[in-house]
């Protein structure tokens, strides 16, 4: 086993992720060839296949399966070393990854990295959009050093920090302005555009309805608050978006806004890192400069959000 080395975890982890040799190669920025070569070097050095190949795909064996969290752990525990190194620092240099939910990349982000970079010169910030559960797999495992999420998330492994909270809105067609705002109750009625399954949003918006036992039929689901809001413009229905979403996605369309009241849905957001992380007392830093970062994109929100309603 002398000549195994981190190269080919590496490897072998991507390729197990990616389940595609072309996939792989790419993330690993290395030719095709060059990453099976490496992977067969590593099956024979084990002496027992890692991985089925199939004509589209690849799959783990059976020891596969078993081998792949042990590496995970292994790189996991490596990159954790380079990061007990970054954290003798007074301030955070380097890379930092870090994952967002596509509710909340769109409209912070360009904010928070244009603040990073000036508090954090030498910072360099890598950014992965995905949905909540991929953002704690993928933090679990050691491929994400923090994320921005909706909280909570309720892992045992993860520090959670609530750094905001922000209420929902809602978008109906332009010829509503002025109309009564419609309670829960009244909403449940009318035809609700929803983010499809996977993010949390959607979740958040159907507590707020109380319609978790509602039939597919009386949803219409969207893959981005934009196709949302764009479908709202067009008539096919209503929809519910996140306040710092506002000034983005309704400028091109024509909408109108209105805040529910009381009770007000809304969220609580807020970054997590794994409760091992060398990072944690840096990562609380940069988690103050996300909490001033929201501040300021609040005070710029349109003032078309004071009122109940808003026609573009």
């Amino acid at each position: 086993m002398a000549n195994l080395t981190l190269k080919h975890f590496r490897y072998f982890e991507a390729l197990a992720r990616h389940g595609h040799f072309g996939r792989a190669a790419n993330a690993c920025a290395i030719s095709q060839p060059a990453l099976s070569m490496q992977i067969k070097e590593l099956e024979d050095t084990l002496g027992t296949a890692l991985f089925e190949r199939g004509a589209r795909h690849v799959r783990l064996t059976n020891f596969g399966e078993e081998f792949a969290p042990r590496i995970r752990d292994i790189l996991r525990s490596v990159d954790e070393l380079g990061d007990l190194a970054r954290a003798s620092r007074d301030r955070l240099l380097g890379r930092l990854r870090i994952g967002v939910i596509p509710t909340i990349a769109p409209y912070l982000l360009p904010t928070i990295i244009g603040n990073l970079a000036r508090s954090n010169a030498g910072l360099d910030i890598h950014v992965r959009e995905t949905v909540t559960p991929k953002l704690i797999q993928e933090l679990i495992e050691g491929r994400l050093d923090t994320a921005l999420v909706a909280l909570p998330v309720s892992e045992p492994s993860l520090t959670e920090v609530a750094l905001f909270a922000e209420t929902f809105v809602l978008v109906r067609p332009g010829a509503d302005q002025g109309k009564p705002v419609p309670n829960r109750e009244k909403l449940r009625e009318m035809r609700l555009l929803l983010l499809e399954e996977g993010h949390c949003f959607r979740e958040q918006a159907l507590s707020f309805c109380n319609l978790h036992a509602a039939a597919p039929r009386e949803l219409l689901d969207g893959s981005s608050l934009s196709t949302l809001v764009q479908m709202v413009s067009a008539g096919i229905g209503v929809t519910l978006i996140p306040e710092m979403a506002v000034a983005v996605e309704t400028r091109s369309a024509s909408v109108s806004v209105a805040r529910f009241r009381s009770p007000q849905p809304s969220r609580t957001i807020g970054m997590i890192w794994r409760k091992t992380s060398p990072l944690a007392r840096q990562l609380l830093q940069i988690s103050e400069v996300v909490r001033l970062s929201a501040d300021v994109l609040r005070q710029h929100q349109s003032p078309g959000l004071t009122t109940h309603n808003r026609r573009k």
